[in-house]
């Protein structure tokens, strides 16, 4: 497995984390209160947009060729970092 693969396979990892997340969050939300159901819905639209967002440069990434991701990781990297940080600042605001 090339470095490009094992660094693609840990991204997915950390995606798919993102994912069983928002799965328990979804399930939060079901069982809230209807207030706390808005809440819940706006942080939840927030989660899945970064994780789209993140799932999208992973793909750009996977897509490069072998020559041209070494250039494109610290990008992605950069990216990734910011797109973390928002994810957890959302999830964090379901208490």
């Amino acid at each position: 497995m090339t470095r490009k693969d094992e660094y693609i396979e840990k991204t997915k990892a950390k995606l798919d984390q993102w994912n069983a997340e928002i799965d328990k969050m979804q399930a939060k939300m079901d069982e809230a209160q209807a207030d706390a159901r808005i809440e819940y819905r706006k942080q939840l639209e927030e989660m899945r947009s970064q994780r789209d967002e993140a799932e999208a440069k992973l793909k750009e990434l996977r897509e490069s060729s072998d020559s041209a991701w070494e250039d494109m990781k610290g990008g992605f990297d950069r990216a990734w970092e910011s797109l973390s940080n928002a994810f957890d600042r959302a999830r964090s605001r379901f208490g």
